[in-house]
């Protein structure tokens, strides 16, 4: 359980499109993440899975079953919000088991469902606390929780770490992805922030303007961008671009090049001076303005001692470049 199928799934507001016509099919157990800047549609393409917006047109499967115009409750989804929407009165075990009880479902399996969910999210010994009592983690993982006890056929995950801070983020990152694991369940998660897909998913479906532009794993994004769009997206620090004369030497309109795939060394073809110097310990990433071609970012490492002003010399890593055509595509 858990396959979802889009077939020209189409959204508009009024005259405005904001979901054109996609095509997506997500298999049962799988990963994926919605990515792509504010705006994109992503968010707008989940409520329309989980039945929380209209369809303008189009079809919706799950599990094989025409799911297009049934009520959130029928359809078999459980979603995690950005925010945790937890009930303040209540104790975490109430709020776990709360889409139980509306359920009708007899105290005896709720409080087996509960002590289940509790024990896979590390919630145990919280079950008795209230949500004010609990850390923002914590928090969340109730929310996961009150989620997981529906024992849906996928789980839809809206931004649910926006609200944590850095460290946070990293550490429900990999509790979702190890409950992945243990679940086996499918799962959608929407982001912004490419960071997260990358260390998240199985696949990745890049929005952009509602369209989808390349779906993937991370490894095919990262190293076959079929367009300007997804390369300069995927990645961190994003990938450089360079136009002009330089491109058209190495063989296309443009050419982007990773900032770690350019080397410091003695006598390379590119010179320039560093503007801004960021030493981050295992890695130094610097902005570099290169006479003839504009500023690059280049990744080294932490040993690396370059400062502000100091003049370097850059060698591209030929068999890395990325050669795009006059009109954004990747020429392969």
């Amino acid at each position: 359980m858990g396959k979802i199928t889009l077939k020209n799934v189409k959204k508009a507001f009024g005259d405005v499109s904001v979901i054109p016509d996609i095509n997506l099919q997500i298999e049962n157990g799988e990963f994926v993440v919605f990515v792509g800047p504010s705006g994109c549609g992503k968010s707008t393409l989940l409520r329309l899975i989980a039945g929380l917006e209209d369809v303008t047109s189009g079809l919706i499967e799950i599990d094989g079953k025409d799911a297009t115009h049934l009520p959130p409750a029928k359809r078999g989804l459980a979603m995690v919000f950005q925010s945790y929407a937890l009930y303040p009165h209540m104790s975490v075990r109430k709020n776990i088991a709360f889409p139980l009880k509306m359920a009708g479902m007899s105290e005896a399996e709720q409080t087996s469902r509960v002590e289940r969910a509790a024990k896979v999210l590390n919630l145990t010994n919280y079950l008795d606390r209230r949500p004010g009592q609990l850390s923002g983690g914590q928090r969340q993982r109730v929310a996961i929780g009150r989620a997981i006890v529906r024992e849906p056929a996928a789980f839809l995950f809206d931004e649910p770490l926006s609200n944590l801070d850095a460290a946070l983020r990293v550490g429900m990152r990999q509790e979702i992805t190890e409950l992945h694991q243990t679940l086996k369940t499918t799962m959608i998660y929407v982001t912004h922030d490419q960071v997260e897909a990358m260390t998240m998913a199985d696949k990745i479906v890049v929005l952009n303007a509602g369209n989808i532009e390349q779906v993937g794993s991370p490894l095919e994004l990262y190293r076959s961008p079929v367009n300007l769009f997804v390369a300069g997206f995927i990645g961190s620090p994003k990938m450089n671009f360079v136009e002009g004369t330089e491109a058209a030497k190495h063989g296309g309109a443009t050419i982007g090049i990773r900032p770690e795939h350019i080397d410091i060394v003695e006598g390379g073809p590119w010179t320039g001076t560093v503007g801004l110097s960021e030493h981050l310990g295992s890695d130094t990433f610097l902005k570099v303005q290169v006479d003839g071609i504009g500023t690059l970012n280049v990744r080294a490492s932490g040993e690396v001692g370059r400062h502000h002003g100091d003049r370097v010399s850059l060698a591209p890593q030929a068999d890395k470049f990325h050669r795009f055509n006059k009109d954004g595509r990747s020429m392969k």
